[in-house]
């Protein structure tokens, strides 16, 4: 199946039998939030649908995701949670359930064994980075190329984004400080291992504001992950940041001119919290479907629709080919040998205690 550029928001999809949990002991409708996109439909294919045909549970996908610490911040106050189920980054779980907005879970009793007999907190190991999150996959936050704008010299370094005069032409970088603000640090000649410990400084956040001020006038700032892809096929920009799975999807199955810079790679996990607050009804059916969704066969399906790495352990060795183009995902993970020569390690601690106070510098600083 081609993956859709775009999922319409708060689309109902329709169950079409009901041989597991039914209406009876379960609600029969589930709000589910995720990101929409091609990441939503490889969600939509792995295990909302197969949980639709199983159970009669009708999936609401809501694509609101990138505000859902507002939101859920938002629904707390009003006293009325309407959503089941958010997919959320792994320092946004942190935050979340810090605050006490996100169900403590007990990963071992909720969530399936691994084939073998693991339980499931010794299959996602450390990826677990929160009571609270129940991991889904690898991810990272990648930048993509205009193969025919670039010249003779294909940019191998992260660095290229700052380097207008060898790569004229504009560039997109996500409207937010995450990942941007590391990037103009490496950049700006910290070390790695200093990246956190400088930016953790009024002066240092400040010199990194100031780096990518040198090419502030060159940026088309996105908010959703489709919108580097469209631009690169649009040739609107010369290059542009977003998550690896949009652009496999613009390389690969759409087989535009675009081809894939890994250096710097900033590898991020994705996953689930249950918001707090649900009713028992409305928790046993989310815990249902979460055994369901995150089991190694569910997970490992994932990667049949999208270059993203499963959570598990013992579903990495299930993955295959690609649902539609029959090419071998392994290569297309951002945790291929080949890919991961230069990553950056996202520091979710960091991003959960320092969020709200740089975003709103950040903030401030594209408003000027």
């Amino acid at each position: 199946m081609k993956l859709f550029t775009k999922l319409s928001t708060a689309i109902v999809f329709a169950a079409v039998g009901a041989t597991g949990a039914t209406a009876a002991d379960m609600s029969d409708e589930m709000t589910i939030v995720s990101w929409g996109g091609a990441y939503s439909t490889s969600q939509l294919k792995a295990y909302h649908e197969p949980y639709m045909e199983k159970t009669g549970i009708k999936i609401i996908n809501d694509e609101s995701s990138a505000e859902a610490v507002a939101k859920l911040r938002a629904m707390d106050e009003a006293g009325n949670v309407t959503w089941d189920l958010v997919d959320v980054v792994a320092s946004d779980a942190i935050r979340l359930c810090d605050e006490g907005l996100a169900e403590e879970i007990d990963h071992d009793k909720v969530l399936a064994k691994a084939p073998d007999g693991s339980p499931a907190s010794k299959d996602f190991g450390d990826l677990i980075v929160s009571q609270c999150f129940i991991p889904q996959i690898v991810y990272s936050t990648a930048f993509g190329y205009r193969t025919d704008l670039v010249g003779d010299k294909k940019p191998t370094s992260v660095c290229a984004i700052f380097d207008t005069k060898t790569w004229p032409g504009k560039r997109s970088l996500e409207k937010r400080p995450i990942n941007n603000m590391e990037w103009a640090l490496l950049c700006d000649g910290v070390a790695k291992d200093k990246v956190y410990d400088v930016l953790a400084t009024p002066a240092g956040q400040e010199q990194a504001l100031a780096k990518l001020g040198t090419i502030k006038d060159d940026v088309i700032w996105w908010s959703a992950g489709a919108d580097t892809p469209q631009l690169l096929a649009d040739g609107e920009i010369v290059m542009g940041s977003t998550y690896n799975g949009r652009l496999f999807s613009v390389i690969e199955e759409q087989k535009q001119p675009v081809a894939m810079l890994w250096d710097a790679q900033v590898f991020d996990l994705d996953g689930w919290i249950v918001p707090a607050g649900l009713s028992d009804e409305r928790k046993a059916r989310v815990m249902d479907y979460l055994k369901f969704a995150t089991d190694t066969q569910r997970l490992a399906d994932q990667a049949k629709y999208i270059s993203y790495g499963p959570a598990r352990k013992s579903s990495a060795p299930l993955v295959g080919k690609h649902a539609s183009l029959g090419i071998d995902m392994g290569p297309h993970m951002p945790t291929d040998p080949a890919n991961a020569k230069n990553t950056f390690l996202y520091n979710y601690e960091f991003w959960a205690d320092y969020r709200d106070d740089i975003d709103a510098k950040f903030q401030a600083w594209l408003a000027k």
